[in-house]
Parts: structure tokens; sequence; C-alpha cells
């Protein structure tokens, strides 16, 4: 069997994903399908959007499925008609026994980190939010418990000092692209050796996890350390933000914070305190220095620069950040 007889139906929804499709493409693979989430409103406007994964099949003319439930009798017979030897899955739903048990050579997933530590649903952030110096992209068979199964292939991605979710992000969708085209090319020629997660697990080492992020998870707390902040600004970055509220004698608003910057310094500051030259600088006091406000967003406004928030918003040292809400 060469390249253009693998069947491969390819299953993801984000722009993550659209990468190691691409990739798979210009090698020569056989794409005979593409599954991903139904077209859904989005936006102030509620217009129908479709997932970055539909707009590129669509555009390269692979067959495309929408599935509401996977155990949908319809779907599966769809699927099954696609006669796929393999399926790929990169940032999509956890799939049902009935879906992923189907192609001869199975179905692997391509996965944020390096497993088994980081598994869930926010694997990205919550490597910069720990402060690690290294994550990267595992390559998995799919098993019933999610992110468990046998590994195929990691590929580590190192993690700066200023790193943003966003960079990093961006940094791991190429290198998973190249694994994703790694472990199909090793699937086709059946040159791989399955390694079981519980045997990358060092004795009393607790697997780090990575759940999904809520917006409370996202809330500054002053007391933290400077260094623990920061991570948390830049491990939220840009999306979903981390926020803080400030507040003076009448009123309270909710700042969310894109980019900063650490420094460990003595100082005489009460935590959430704000300092500002009111021309280029908002510094916050936390628990061993000041945290530097590089971007910063007013609820219901524009993302701007620092230098830019306090054209319009001048009196900012009359407030202060909350610690306790």
């Amino acid at each position: 069997m060469n390249k253009r007889q693998l069947r491969i139906v390819y299953m993801g929804t984000p722009e993550f994903a659209v990468t190691p499709l691409k990739k798979l493409i210009e090698k020569g693979y056989s794409v005979v399908g593409v599954v991903t989430n139904p077209d859904k409103p989005a936006g102030r406007g509620q217009k129908i959007k479709e997932s970055p994964v539909k707009i590129f099949a669509r555009k390269h003319n692979l067959p495309i499925l929408q599935p509401e439930k996977f155990r949908d009798p319809k779907f599966l017979e769809e699927l099954r008609n696609l006669k796929a030897d393999l399926q790929i899955v990169v940032a999509f739903k956890m799939l049902p026994e009935v879906v992923w048990a189907m192609p001869p050579r199975g179905t692997f997933n391509l996965h944020a980190s390096l497993l088994p530590d980081y598994r869930g649903a926010a694997p990205i952030n919550h490597a910069i939010i720990n402060g690690e110096k290294k994550t990267g992209v595992t390559t998995f068979f799919l098993t019933h418990e999610i992110d468990t199964g046998s590994i195929l292939f990691r590929r580590e991605v190192p993690i700066a000092g200023n790193d943003t979710a966003g960079e990093l992000h961006d940094r791991l969708m190429e290198a998973g692209a190249e694994l994703v085209v790694e472990t199909t090319d090793a699937i086709l020629s059946n040159s791989y050796r399955l390694i079981n997660q519980h045997d990358l697990v060092a004795p009393n080492q607790p697997i780090k996890k990575a759940p999904k992020i809520y917006k409370n998870d996202c809330r500054i707390n002053w007391l933290d350390s400077a260094e623990k902040i920061h991570n948390l600004i830049r491990g939220l970055s840009p999306y979903p933000a981390a926020w803080t509220t400030i507040t003076n004698k009448d009123e309270s608003l909710q700042l969310k914070i894109y980019a900063s910057e650490k420094e460990l310094t003595d100082h005489h500051y009460s935590p959430g305190e704000i300092i500002t030259d009111h021309k280029s600088f908002v510094k916050v006091a936390c628990k061993n220095g000041l945290i530097n406000l590089l971007e910063i967003q007013q609820a219901g406004k524009k993302r701007l620069t620092t230098a830019d928030f306090l054209r319009g918003f001048p009196t900012i040292d009359q407030w202060h950040c909350l610690i306790d809400e």
C-alpha cells in the first residue's frame, strides 16, 4: 500500500487542526473525508460560522461530515461508506468506540503536550501557567479514557520565559503537523513501537492535568508572586485572557491583561496598588515585586497598549485592584 492508497478520514475543528490536514495533503496522502463540528451562530450578529477545518476542506473539495451526534446511525453509515484505513483526530471532541474502532489501522490523536502530563482540554495554557520550560506534541492511539492511549511519537518544544499561549500554540501547531505526517508514515510502513503511558510516569510523581479553564480561573490574585501572576497572564493570552477588577470610591471596572513584564523588587506598596507615570507605564504591586501591564482592555472597549490606555484613563492611579472578590 502507498500513500495514495491509504484512505484517511480526518477529524478536527479549530485552526490548530488545519495545518496538519494541509501537511498531509501536501505530502500526497489521500484524505477521503473530513469530520468537523456543525456550523453554529457566533458573535454579536449571531451569523452562522463554519469551522476553520470545514473552510479548508471545502476549498480542497474534500467530503465533509458534520454530525450532531456521533452515534447517529446515518452518520455512522456515511462514515463506513468512506472506507477509511486510518482516522486522524486533531483538536476534536471525545469519540465513542464505535467511531474510533472503525478503521482497520486504528484512530490516532494529536495532543498538544508531552503525554502523560497535561491531559485535558487546555494543555497549552496550563503548561505556561505552571511555568514549564518545555512542552511538546504527542500522537497516540485512541482508547476509552481521554488522552490515555498508547503513545506513538512525542516531540519536545521549548517554552521561553515570555512566551504567550498564542505564540506557543502556533509553534506547537507546526510541530504537530510534522508529527502527524511522521506518525502516518510510520503506520503506513508498520514501523512504530507503542509506549504505554504508565511507563513514562515516575514513581510518586503525580500526572499534571490540563482541565478546561473557566472565567474565575483567569482572575489575577495580587497576593501571588510576580512570577505566578506573569505566568498566568501570558498563559491566558490572547484567550481567554487574565483579568482583574479595579475600583475607586464610586465604581468598579473589569480589565483584561494581555501582556506584562515582571519586576522582582522590594517595595513599600500594598498588593493591588496601582503605580503610573500617566504617560507610559501602569504597574501593579504584588507579593514580591511589580507587574508592568503592557496591553490592557477595559470591558466593552478595544485592546490597547498602556500608553494608549492612559490617554483615555488618566486617573488610573486613583483606583486599585481588588484583592478578594
